[in-house]
């Protein structure tokens, strides 16, 4: 069964849930849910990881808080065409549609 399923990572690329984030999410695209990802703080700076990149490009949905881009001086000059620039109205709409929406703080 088909199943929406929804991350948040608020944490820098050096963070070792960066990485987790990754694997949880290519192992629930490779079983055929929908996934979600929500990069907010300091998880903005992944938006430049080839992995972040690749998930993208391989169907995850990734939106991106332009809040937190301004806050920790991320450019959205050149942003990837498969990642989305938002505020937390988004990240409301995901928590509510996705089940398991997991959150890594």
């Amino acid at each position: 069964m088909k199943q929406k399923v929804g991350f948040l990572l608020a944490l820098p690329p050096s963070h070792t849930s960066s990485g987790t984030v990754v694997g949880l999410a290519q192992a629930a695209l490779e079983a055929g849910h929908e996934v979600y990802l929500y990069l907010i703080d300091e998880g903005v700076k992944n938006m430049a990881s080839h992995s972040y990149r690749d998930l993208a490009q391989s169907g995850v949905r990734v939106f991106v808080c332009a809040y937190g881009c301004q806050q920790h001086h991320v450019s959205t000059d050149t942003v990837e065409k498969d990642f989305s620039l938002c505020g937390l109205v988004v990240l409301s709409g995901l928590i509510d549609a996705c089940k398991p929406f997991l959150s890594f703080t």
